[in-house]
């Protein structure tokens, strides 16, 4: 592929890297560090003019360094000529941060916008995700966004690990995930089900209702993202108590703070597998429930149909792994 170049942003270089390797091409040279009062710095070691810059870059760690980190790249290679910059951002940063979601909170920001915002203002011509936690998110900017989906990925992980997933049922850690497994359930030909969630404050669930029969069954979480884990070891009681003979959760972006690995270790969870969006090494060291699946070669084959100017909506339902 001529006039492409990779670059690596710092919160992700291993899957930075697995991307280049799938494309055949070596990460462009880039030096990234801070100063003394914590400022970012950013110099690009090669020349782009004219070239298709695709800056690789997760919401995860350092979340609003590295946020700052993408923004600089991308200016940094906007005035030095490149033809066009694409940010590929694999677990979008403030995206739970969508919408003012209760009444009352009339003075709550739109954070999500606001990224939205500061991306294309930085110079992106072009924005490559996965998974965004609402499809919403795509309209608030002014640029193309291509949201690719892990679906297929998971699809093959259940067929290939999960001997028993002809009997098994697909569920919805809650109701905003309905669309999501109603998805996953057609193409397994299998049923779905969802719980209910009441919260009394963000991150802390207060009861929750499980719609539907997993008696007997393997019952298969799927949601976009876990972050305390509170709701889904919440849910693989629930599953439990009702009669399910094995629980599985499959998360697309496995952020896991606080609290979130001992409460897997102590979960009923035969395993918990997420994406490679968010480095996983160092968590699954001290929780070997926690499996992933790398989706390397989704984000390859979307920057490699981008630089040629294919379909990049093939991916959602095929994907060569």
């Amino acid at each position: 592929m001529p006039n492409i170049v990779l670059f690596s942003g710092s919160s992700h270089q291993d899957l930075s890297q697995r991307v280049a390797d799938r494309l055949g091409l070596e990460l462009g040279k880039v030096v990234t560090k801070k100063f003394s009062n914590q400022e970012t710095s950013v110099e690009i070691g090669e020349s782009v003019r004219g070239e298709d810059v695709y800056i690789i870059q997760s919401g995860c760690g350092e979340i609003n360094d590295n946020l700052m980190e993408l923004l600089i790249m991308i200016n940094a290679c906007k005035i030095a000529s490149s033809s066009r910059v694409t940010a590929v951002i694999p677990c979008f940063p403030y995206a739970r941060q969508d919408k003012k979601d209760k009444v009352g909170k009339i003075r709550a920001p739109i954070s999500a916008k606001l990224v939205a915002n500061m991306l294309s203002v930085a110079g992106a011509d072009h924005i490559i995700t996965m998974d965004l936690h609402a499809s919403q998110i795509q309209g608030f900017f002014d640029i193309p966004v291509d949201n690719l989906y892990a679906e297929p990925a998971v699809l093959q992980w259940i067929k290939e690990n999960i001997a028993e997933w002809r009997n098994c049922i697909i569920v919805s850690p809650d109701a905003g995930g309905a669309k999501r497994v109603t998805s996953i359930a057609d193409r397994l030909n299998v049923e779905f089900a969802l719980i209910h969630k009441e919260r009394k404050k963000a991150n802390e669930v207060d009861r929750m209702v499980l719609v539907g029969d997993v008696k007997d069954r393997v019952a298969i979480l799927v949601d976009d993202m876990a972050d305390t884990c509170g709701t889904i070891c919440h849910a693989a009681d629930k599953l439990v108590s009702a009669g399910a003979t094995k629980v599985y959760a499959i998360l697309t972006h496995g952020i896991f703070s606080g609290p979130a690995i001992s409460r897997i270790n102590n979960a009923a969870f035969e395993a918990v597998v997420v994406t490679n969006t968010i480095p996983q090494e160092e968590k699954m060291k001290h929780c070997p429930k926690i499996q992933f699946i790398d989706i390397s070669m989704i984000l390859a084959e979307a920057i490699r149909r981008t630089h040629n100017g294919e379909s990049v909506s093939y991916l959602f339902s095929h994907v060569p792994l």
